[in-house]
């Protein structure tokens, strides 16, 4: 019964903490603690909507159809074989948001955002060619890399943000290795991979 308890707890993490929700998070951390929180109600919630259908439910809704066509269920999608269509689907969708966005000549400092998040999508992909990673231990190393980013650039302290993002972290490849979708060496390196693409993303702009 503890057994089942830990398993239910580590798939409810994985899902609550999927990869895709990146970009809102920071994009919301950036229209509430930065400058940006004056800039209109209206152009704010377009930008999240936008956001949102572009990197949240189109790569779901695909996937999820290129799932059921293939007869597989969440544990089958997991095999390093069988990301690659899925990776291609998210940079896809993660690629035409970020033109559009360029489009609309929306500021450069929301889409390095999404440059951050697509550049981890891209790096994950490359190397699930040889070995498989944990793009949710990506997705969450991002999120600290761009933290600390986003502190040098604006100037204040992340420490008690950053706490809270590493015991995250600590929860999300807890619930990866618990799931046995990937070892403990996968979620150091997706961590390490999403940090260092998001940091070196973020502080150029």
């Amino acid at each position: 019964m503890k057994e089942k308890n830990i398993i239910l707890v580590a798939r409810i993490v994985s899902l609550v903490f999927t990869p895709f929700y990146l970009p809102m998070i920071g994009l919301i951390a950036l229209f509430i603690f930065s400058y940006l929180s004056l800039l209109p109600w209206k152009f704010k919630l377009n930008v999240l909507l936008m956001v949102y259908l572009f990197t949240i439910l189109l790569p779901t809704l695909l996937i999820h159809l290129y799932r059921r066509s293939q007869g597989w269920n969440l544990v089958d999608l997991g095999v390093k074989e069988r990301r690659m269509v899925p990776y291609i689907i998210s940079i896809i969708c993660y690629f035409c948001c970020y033109y559009l966005m360029n489009t609309l000549h929306i500021p450069h400092v929301i889409g390095c955002i999404l440059l951050a998040a697509l550049s981890i999508q891209i790096v994950c992909a490359i190397i699930n060619v040889w070995w498989k990673v944990s793009t949710h231990s990506a997705a969450i190393g991002g999120v600290a890399g761009a933290l600390i980013a986003f502190s040098f650039k604006f100037a204040f302290n992340p420490v008690w943000w950053l706490c809270l993002v590493l015991i995250l972290g600590g929860m999300v490849g807890t619930a990866r290795i618990i799931l046995r979708q990937h070892t403990l060496s996968q979620v150091v390196t997706g961590y390490l991979i999403g940090f260092l693409c998001a940091f070196n993303m973020i502080i150029r702009f």
